[in-house]
């Protein structure tokens, strides 16, 4: 799985950052320093960065050190060793625990995010599909309507950060090194420290990549796939577990159509072929065509989540 591209590395550092902020030499993405000062007069909502949480008082909330308290309930990743010639069982076996902790982090982000009345939303693509883009014009397009807010992930830079900042939403920047897609615990980081709104539409714009995107949770309501018409109709064919697991495909940049080989028939047959239920949409995020079926549909999962 992600032991060959360096997500499964222990000392691969991982930087959560807002536009503005002085970037540190290193930052370690799990903290275990458990000085909590708390004092829980009333319900509230938090998470806590590690994925400990607390059940007794009725309450989700954010906390620096990543704990969330079910008790004693704690769910660890362990490295089972096994002897010499058992080593692709003992991978599997460290694989599956990793996203069985992910999966139960992504369940308690998404228990926060159902709390907070927020609107989560995973954007998954392809690099150079016009994610960024279609959230620059879908901010504006929202103005006034829903409150917004912007998890960015990618490799390294804060350009995408910036640029949503410029649009005008609040946004926090998940560098991921040499990781190739965000996690339940980078998700759960991230969103203390940007704390959306509540009843808030949060888009989390995944790395670009359309194969382990797929197979991390993040807490998230719905799961949209943007692929471009520069990229061909195959794509549902070729990278199936991402077409499988989405909620909407998005095709973009259809201002393009009368220049490239592209047959969008071709890619609906496709697409129901692998995914019978998935909604699919056509539209230029640049020009603006095929955007106002796009913001309906998010207004409409808003108000039904």
């Amino acid at each position: 799985m992600c032991d060959t591209c360096g997500c499964g590395n222990p000392d691969n550092q991982v930087r959560i950052s807002k536009p503005g902020e002085e970037q540190p030499a290193h930052h370690h993405d799990h903290n275990h320093d458990h000085n909590h000062d708390h004092n829980h007069d009333h319900n509230h909502d938090h998470l806590h960065d590690n994925g400990h949480t607390h059940d007794h008082h009725n309450h989700d909330h954010l906390h620096d050190n990543g704990h969330t308290h079910d008790h004693h309930d704690h769910d660890h990743v362990h490295d089972h060793s096994h002897p010499d010639g058992l080593q692709g069982q003992r991978l599997i076996r460290v694989e599956m625990d990793i996203l069985e902790k992910n999966n139960l982090l992504a369940s308690r982000n998404s228990g926060y995010f159902d709390a907070k009345e927020i609107l989560a939303l995973n954007l998954m693509s392809s690099p150079g599909s016009g994610k960024t883009t279609l959230l620059e014009k879908t901010i504006l397009a929202l103005k006034d309507k829903r409150q917004v807010a912007v998890i960015e992930g990618d490799q390294q830079t804060m350009n995408d950060a910036l640029r949503i900042e410029s649009s005008g939403a609040p946004v926090v920047q998940v560098n991921t090194g040499n990781g190739c897609h965000l996690d339940a615990q980078m998700v759960m980081n991230a969103t203390r420290k940007l704390d959306p709104a509540e009843g808030s539409i949060l888009f989390i714009e995944n790395v670009g990549n359309l194969v382990c995107p797929s197979l991390f949770e993040l807490g998230e309501r719905f799961r949209i796939v943007i692929f471009s018409v520069t990229e061909g109709e195959d794509k549902p064919l070729k990278y199936p577990t991402m077409f499988q697991h989405a909620d909407l495909c998005i095709i973009n940049k259809t201002d393009l159509l009368p220049y490239v080989d592209f047959n969008v028939s071709k890619v609906r047959e496709y697409a129901f072929q692998v995914n019978s239920g998935l909604e699919l949409m056509e539209m230029s995020a640049k020009t603006g065509e095929g955007m106002e079926p796009w913001i309906r549909w998010l207004l409409d999962k808003q108000q039904i989540s």
